[in-house]
């Protein structure tokens, strides 16, 4: 088992633009990652099994809802605390980052945000801590791009809703404990439910045979005629505004947990470019291996400058929808480039589970898709500087 060396690398000085407690808060989720990921995660993801061994240990650097109040279970940090925590948990793989974003912006948060006062004392405090884990019900089969088009409805049955769907490429699926479902009433108003595990006709099986994020377990929510009580709707914001919402938040730390997968690749290739000797030199000495490089911590750089503002914009309030999209799609695109390019530094040696760059690429061909794909994310943007939809 190797150790982990990694040196993150900040070119610009950017620790000079966070505050103790940020730097406390991401120094915390950095020595974790080394001491209880590193030296698990190649196995884990050769198995395609999520280490749920992890789970406790994510709770307690903060990774679930970090800035939920500290009266619901959350820590009560900032936004850019939640990107620095994202940003290392990816350092160490996706697939875990996945799992606490998950839990953080798509179930934690739309209860905090739409949900009752009961639901939120109810839940909370448990996600928090890792006593529960939970899902977030949006995708469908045939309506990934177009979540409105979705066909998972419910009827109102006086006492009680009668939930019936499918949703799929569920993050967490297969051991949640409560899955944040999004289905259509009657009238056709998307809401939000809470529906939970053990609650008959409703079933969450595994997704097999994936090359990426092999180390999350990924499944389908299966609804057939759930019996959900009327208490588990989240009633403070319906429309499709309302997972939208969730998804802000969500991809608002995949631009900072991306940036961790690329500071991985381009640590790792710059080490090696020190200590691999061809044509008696070390390749580090050569031109094209320091074109790569240089463009490396160029792109980081610009992305960690592009997060911080926009986390400054989000805890002001004033980041907006289209901003996130921007940040999304350009970090994931700078993290998947620059994995590629690593791997090439490192010839075959990059293609084996010795380094971390060749999984590193395999999970960010999922993170460029979900949550938004890298080409709608484009048409968000597009939409936003024209006033003109494109979809």
């Amino acid at each position: 088992m190797k150790p982990d060396l990694f040196q993150a690398p900040d070119y610009y000085n950017l620790d000079e633009l966070l505050t103790d407690e940020h730097k406390m808060v991401r120094d915390a989720a950095r020595e974790w990652v080394k001491r209880e990921v590193s030296p698990i995660i190649e196995e884990a993801a050769q198995k395609a099994e999520f280490p749920k061994s992890i789970i406790g240990g994510l709770a307690e650097i903060g990774a679930f809802g970090p800035y939920i109040p500290e009266e619901y279970g959350g820590a009560g940090l900032d936004q850019i605390s939640y990107g620095l925590i994202m940003q290392e948990i990816e350092r160490g793989d996706s697939g875990v980052r996945s799992t606490a974003s998950v839990q953080s912006s798509l179930v934690m948060y739309p209860i905090f945000k739409y949900g009752t006062e009961e639901q939120k004392q109810k839940y909370l405090p448990k996600l928090a801590s890792g006593e529960m884990m939970g899902c977030f019900g949006l995708t469908e089969p045939d309506y990934g791009s177009n979540p409105g088009g979705m066909v998972t409805n419910f009827k109102d049955k006086g006492d009680h809703y009668l939930l019936n769907g499918a949703k799929m490429w569920i993050s967490n699926a297969p051991f949640a404990d409560i899955a944040i479902v999004w289905a259509k009433n009657e009238e056709g108003r998307i809401h939000g439910l809470i529906v939970e595990r053990g609650m008959e006709g409703f079933s969450t099986p595994e997704t097999h045979n994936k090359w990426s994020l092999r180390a999350s377990a990924t499944g389908e929510l299966i609804f057939d005629n759930v019996k959900v009580p009327k208490e588990n709707l989240m009633p403070n914001k319906s429309g499709l505004g309302a997972p939208l919402g969730c998804l802000d938040s969500a991809r608002f730390g995949i631009a900072w947990g991306a940036i961790g997968a690329a500071m991985d690749c381009y640590d790792t290739a710059l080490r090696y470019s020190k200590e691999r000797v061809q044509f008696d030199k070390p390749i580090g000495g050569k031109q094209l291996q320091q074109k790569k490089l240089a463009e490396m911590i160029t792109e980081i750089t610009k992305a960690q400058l592009m997060a911080w503002r926009l986390g400054v914009l989000r805890n002001e309030g004033k980041a907006t929808s289209a901003q996130i999209s921007m940040a999304k799609r350009n970090n994931v695109e700078m993290a998947i480039n620059i994995a590629r390019e690593a791997r090439q530094i490192l010839g075959g040696m990059g293609i084996t589970g010795e380094y971390s760059i060749m999984r590193h690429m395999m999970n960010l061909e999922s993170v460029i898709t979900y949550e938004g794909t890298h080409d709608i994310h484009l048409l968000i943007t597009g939409m936003d500087i024209t006033g003109m939809p494109a979809f």
